[in-house]
């Protein structure tokens, strides 16, 4: 058949391949249609070449509706937990053995304020503290957007509930680990108990209609409760986090030794119940986080978080001043190398692009002794 009379696909027909005239497609087993308009005999596609590609063009057409609604089931459909069932929040227990207990928390915000790596932070930070620090599945609290249960989603009324249970029936003997890598704000101090009159706060999935948790509520439900012997880590991966627990001592890495970050309000409590809170943060509280794939350069992560598991699994057991020194050292080495994407907000953010770990206290202690263990 010569090229003229090859028939054009169009949508639920065919087309005359001589005059382009529309054909109606017999009902009855015919092989050709005769186009009434110039006579010429067209080829009737069969089932394969026609029926298939209309249903598989009818299925993108769907698909595309399917996702502009949202209502995408295979983009919809949500991996395993990383929580053991039972949940940890289901035990109503006051007391319990003394062991270790995390709160992981991840957010994604979707859309607008999207974050790219903080699932794959809280699904290595979970195998760090389990392989490498011996912390149990069902000790393990995990709140993400992935997550199916409602109660397990990373909302502002989830995120203040598990923290609660975090440091419930807490006694002597305990490790405790918060952490969160999601995104970061400061705002003006209205406590009156900020030196730098700046509050730090972190951003549930929902901060945009039930507000951001602040630093002042952070320290008293995860603080406050610390009793003697029990130690808790947090561990923050967002911009602003730098005093994100308010703790009263930050530790000035350039001169090697504790600043007083104690609220300039005298009735103001920051301090534990005897207990110790150390946090270790992504940046100073006037600096942003990374969310790159600057180290790996596939998978999305935050830049702290990737370089505190890569060096804690190459160095289990450094001292907290080692730890801050390597990740400091390597944040340099990317910024040097521009492998950060994040560089071309350097005219706008000028030195505050390479963010600075830091290390808060309620109490001091020789960060080149101690060793960081969880």
């Amino acid at each position: 058949m010569s090229g003229n009379n090859h028939i054009m696909m169009v949508a639920r027909g065919v087309v005359c391949g001589k005059c382009r005239h529309r054909l109606s497609i017999p009902t009855t087993n015919s092989t050709e249609v005769k186009c009434p308009t110039c006579n010429n005999m067209n080829p009737i596609p069969t089932y394969e070449q026609f029926g298939n590609k209309d249903r598989s063009i009818q299925k993108l057409i769907v698909k595309a509706k399917e996702k502009i609604s949202g209502n995408d089931l295979s983009s919809s459909q949500k991996p395993d937990s990383m929580n053991k069932k039972p949940s940890p929040l289901s035990s109503s227990s006051e007391t319990r053995p003394a062991g270790k207990r995390a709160l992981l928390i991840g957010v994604t915000y979707k859309r607008k304020h999207k974050l790219k790596g903080t699932i794959n932070d809280v699904k290595s930070m979970r195998e760090l503290l389990i392989l490498n620090f011996g912390f149990k599945e069902e000790n393990i609290l995990v709140l993400t957007e992935q997550e199916i249960e409602p109660e397990l989603s990373p909302t502002k009324k989830n995120i203040l509930k598990s923290l609660e249970w975090l440091v419930k029936g807490c006694q002597a003997g305990d490790s405790l680990v918060f952490y969160f890598s999601g995104h970061g704000l400061s705002q003006p101090d209205f406590e009156g108990d900020e030196r730098d009159g700046f509050a730090e706060n972190i951003c549930p999935v929902d901060f945009m209609t039930e507000g951001m948790i602040v630093d002042n509520d952070i320290n008293s439900t995860i603080v406050w409760p610390l009793k003697k012997g029990v130690t808790l880590h947090a561990i923050v991966d967002a911009c602003h986090s730098g005093t994100v627990l308010d703790l009263e001592h930050v530790y000035n890495r350039q001169e090697n030794k504790w600043e007083d970050n104690s609220p300039l309000s005298g009735n103001a409590r920051k301090h534990p119940d005897g207990g110790l809170a150390i946090s270790l943060s992504a940046c100073l509280d006037n600096q942003v986080a990374a969310d790159t794939t600057a180290f790996t350069g596939k998978t999305m992560n935050g830049a702290m978080t990737f370089l505190l598991i890569k060096i804690m699994k190459k160095y289990h057991g450094a001292t907290y001043g080692d730890l801050l020194d390597m990740m400091h050292e390597e944040l340099e080495k990317a910024n040097e190398s521009r492998c950060f994407a994040e560089k071309i907000f350097k005219k706008i953010t000028k030195n505050m692009l390479l963010q600075k770990p830091q290390i808060s206290a309620s109490k001091p202690f020789d960060v080149y002794k101690e060793h960081f263990l969880l």
